[in-house]
């Protein structure tokens, strides 16, 4: 299993690669210190998303809130609880990686930091 730092790197490789805006941002986002990294709660999710939506977190999903909404959601990383609780819901838990592949674009993608 690959540790972070390498998984992190070889996602940047891929974003720089890619000339949209909202790539560039999730990569900015994803260079910052570990202590100005990203944490997003399934509540902040739930309030911001539409149904079917696909959400893209550049950084970590926690697990904090309640989420009802069928939502596919891409991080960097996602809580054992936030895995579980999007299951619950019907949504999907998938690597930014895979988003960046079957979207290069980033076409109707809710960026949530």
């Amino acid at each position: 299993m690959m540790k972070d730092n390498e998984t992190l790197g070889l996602l940047l490789n891929k974003l720089s690669k890619n000339q949209k805006p909202i790539w560039a941002k999730v990569a900015s986002e994803l260079q910052k210190p570990r202590r100005s990294k990203i944490e997003v709660n399934l509540d902040k999710i739930e309030k911001f998303a539409s149904a079917n939506s696909v959400i893209l977190v550049p950084g970590k999903v926690l697990g904090s809130g309640l989420l009802t909404k069928k939502v596919t959601i891409a991080a960097f990383s996602f809580s054992e609880s936030a895995k579980k609780l999007i299951g619950q819901a019907g949504g999907k838990v998938v690597t930014i990686d895979s988003i960046l592949e079957s979207n290069p674009n980033g076409t109707d993608v809710l960026l949530l930091k």
